[in-house]
């Protein structure tokens, strides 16, 4: 029995020894990749305040401080944790465990996807505000009473679209965004055609007598 026992300890002690170099390797390589993480998100986020795209936004009142401060941390994050995961691959390689490389792989294939998404919903929040303020200075313009009511509803058509691409790109019910958006714009056409139609009749009306008239 007492032989059984040191031969147990003694694979596991052989086996324990045998795999510390490996795991201390991929220590390392995931300890590098945490610090090279965090300089380059500070570094990015210290570009941003270099370039002042802050102060930009907020003199030209299209966004607010705390929005963009939120949208630089969002963006710098997911690069954070796209290089950690850079890293977590040859570590885990390392360490043996194939088939978690394999998941990890396929997510970090699909990260530029959600850089791109972030993009997006930040290149949209800024066109809707834009549009916004642009209807909104039109109407004072025109002496219009709903001045709110129709830059509020020019900033959700934008973002609501901007959702839509956003999901898209994502890849999340892409089929259903299709139809959706097909759906909408087919609305916005025969809206548009009923509206040109109905209101357009007593003209149209005039114009097709002038032809007959001259046909005659």
């Amino acid at each position: 029995m007492l032989d059984i026992v040191n031969e147990i300890w003694f694979t596991f002690s052989r086996s324990f020894v045998r795999a510390l170099p490996n795991f201390f390797i991929g220590l390392i390589i995931l300890l590098i990749g945490l610090i090279v993480a965090n300089l380059v998100k500070r570094l990015l986020l210290t570009l941003f305040t270099f370039f002042r795209f802050e102060a930009f936004f907020q003199h030209a009142k299209l966004l607010e401080k705390g929005e963009i401060r939120l949208w630089e941390e969002i963006l710098g994050e997911v690069i954070r944790w796209a290089i950690v995961l850079l890293f977590l691959v040859p570590a885990l390689e390392t360490w043996g465990f194939t088939r978690a490389t394999a998941v990890i792989d396929q997510f970090v294939l699909y990260l530029p996807n959600i850089i791109i998404a972030v993009v997006i919903g930040f290149i949209g929040l800024v066109c809707a505000n834009l549009l916004a303020d642009i209807v909104r200075r039109s109407a004072k313009t025109f002496g219009s009473p709903s001045t709110h009511i129709l830059s509020g509803l020019a900033r959700a058509t934008v973002l609501f679209f901007t959702i839509l691409v956003v999901l898209n790109q994502l890849g999340v019910a892409q089929d259903l965004i299709r139809i959706l958006f097909t759906g909408i714009v087919g609305m916005l056409a025969l809206a548009g055609g009923l509206a040109f139609g109905l209101g357009g009749k007593d003209i149209a009306h005039d114009v097709l007598v002038e032809l007959r008239k001259k046909i005659k």
